[in-house]
């Protein structure tokens, strides 16, 4: 794992430490213990999990400045992207949100044995997790698999002004993006960039949707999910 990960960053041209190193190889261990018992990412094997989750988490490192930022994860999962840029950029204030608990366990275990005691793990629903964190971040950032419209309803309100919400996404965004640019518009966004990359040593195409808020979001949004899903914006 560690010459794929050396290799990867050297070739997207980010600063490796040793420190990130052997972070990433201890955040691997424990997800691949825990994996056996939680089913937590389809993603296993060193490699596998270096390329597919390390180096494509890291690849948002190119997309946006972190330096400093207030991070929020929406649908964090196992930790991705949140934890693989935390790894890399510790000075990142970071909060993970995920739905379930067992998650929100595991989560608050890896960050324990990374050393991450400034790590908030939130179990909550994004939309239900507004009251205390609206538009109090500097970037949102999901992986999550919702179409780009859902997810700016449950990430964008918690970006402050000037801030940025960085969606995940396959090769092909155009339809979605044209899809979402009325919630966009509505949720206070402008789309600035598509920045797209090919994860280190494979032919994977990957996209991030650069969203920088410039209005805030209406108070009604977000709307609870069962409405998003039904009557997406």
């Amino acid at each position: 794992m560690e010459e794929i990960l050396r290799d990867g960053f050297r070739e997207l041209d980010i600063p490796l430490t040793e420190e990130a190193l052997a972070r990433f190889g201890s955040y691997y261990e424990y997800l691949d213990q825990r994996n056996k018992v939680m089913n937590l990412t389809a993603i296993t094997g060193e490699e596998d999990t270096a390329r597919l989750h390390f180096l494509d988490c890291a690849a948002l490192l190119k997309a946006a400045d972190f330096a400093g930022a207030r991070v929020v994860d929406v649908g964090t999962g196992a930790g991705f992207p949140g934890l693989p840029l935390k790894i890399i950029s510790p000075d990142i204030s970071l909060t993970l949100l995920d739905s379930q608990r067992k998650r929100v366990d595991f989560l608050k275990e890896v960050c324990e044995r990374l050393g991450f005691d400034d790590v908030e793990c939130i179990h909550v629903r994004a939309e239900e997790a507004q009251a205390e964190m609206r538009e109090t971040f500097d970037i949102a950032v999901s992986r999550a698999v919702a179409r780009l419209n859902m997810l700016c309803e449950l990430c964008m309100p918690f970006v402050r002004l000037g801030g940025f919400f960085l969606a995940m996404k396959g090769p092909e965004v155009s339809q979605e993006l044209s899809e979402a640019e009325r919630a966009i518009s509505i949720l206070g966004g402008q789309t600035l960039d598509v920045f797209r990359y090919t994860i280190p040593g494979t032919d994977i195409e990957h996209s991030v949707v650069v969203i920088k808020k410039v209005q805030s979001t209406p108070e009604k949004y977000p709307r609870r999910f069962a409405r998003i899903q039904k009557s997406p914006l």
